[in-house]
Order: structure tokens, then C-alpha cells, then sequence
């Protein structure tokens, strides 16, 4: 009879949660949760995935939350600026374009400014796949002063 990993109480074979202490127990011939989404993937990888246009955020916000990269200036840096150009996104879809189609200007400006910014994002992965550091004028800013507010690592 097996016993829990965490307290030592006797648990069946096919338990997957002990009984006692509630910590789930290992299953035989399933490897245990590293508990590391981004376990596989290279730094360089994860720094150029967090410019995809629409859903680099979420990867952002995984890198920004795990202990893997908590002292790796350059992802997080990475992170920050690719966070920061989903919010522009957000900004100039959600708030600016409500407010300019009250005013009839809608028109020629939102898709144009949602052109230059799917532009930006392929020009970050592609220049971030490439290993080159390329700093948005306030965004870059804005990335480089929250990674050293977190006392992020090294130097960017």
C-alpha cells in the first residue's frame, strides 16, 4: 500500500489526492508536473514569442509570473515592451475609436494606426528573433524602468 508524499498517510494505489492532507499524489507511469509552462523553451524563444500580434500578452504575463526568467533582464525587458504594445493596441481599439467615430474622423485614421501597430509587432519578432535589442521610444522606456523597478537581473 502506497503512502503520501507529503504527510506519510496510507493511500489506495489509484488515489490521486490523499485523503488526510488533500496534496495530490504522483500517478505511476505519469512524470510529475514540472509546474514551468515555459520549461522547453530557450530565452531568446520566449522573448520574440512575446511580440505576437493579439496574444503575446498572455506569454507576458507567464514570463513575468514564473521564477524561470525572474532574474533575466532581457526577457523581461522583452516582456514589458511586448505587454505594453498590446495595451497601445487596446487603447487605440477600445477607447480612441469610439471617441473618433463620434466625431466623423473614424475613417482614415483607426485602421491606419492599427496597420503601423501589426507592423511594429511583425517588426519586434522579427528583429527579436534576429537577437537584436530594438528599444520603442516610450514603450522601451516604460519596459526598462518597470524591469528595474522589479530589480529584474543584469543589465539590458
Amino acid at each position: 500500500m502506497p503512502f503520501c508524499t507529503s504527510c506519510g498517510t496510507a493511500v489506495s494505489e489509484r488515489a490521486v489526492f490523499c485523503q488526510n492532507c488533500g496534496r495530490p499524489q504522483p500517478v505511476a507511469g505519469v512524470p510529475p508536473a514540472t509546474g514551468d509552462p515555459l520549461s522547453g523553451m530557450s530565452a531568446e524563444s520566449v522573448s520574440t514569442l512575446c511580440y505576437l500580434p493579439w496574444v503575446g500578452w498572455i506569454l507576458s504575463l507567464v514570463v513575468l509570473a514564473t521564477n524561470r526568467f525572474r532574474n533575466d533582464g532581457l526577457v523581461r525587458f522583452h516582456a514589458f515592451q511586448g505587454m505594453y504594445l498590446a495595451v497601445v493596441w487596446l487603447v487605440v481599439d477600445i477607447a480612441l475609436d469610439p471617441a473618433l467615430r463620434l466625431s466623423g474622423i473614424r475613417r482614415p485614421l483607426i485602421p491606419l494606426l492599427q496597420l503601423g501597430l501589426l507592423g511594429v509587432w511583425i517588426f519586434m519578432l522579427i528583429r527579436t528573433h534576429a537577437r537584436q535589442l530594438v528599444r520603442l521610444p516610450v514603450l522601451g522606456e516604460l519596459a526598462e524602468r518597470s524591469v528595474n523597478e522589479q530589480g529584474g537581473g543584469g543589465p539590458i
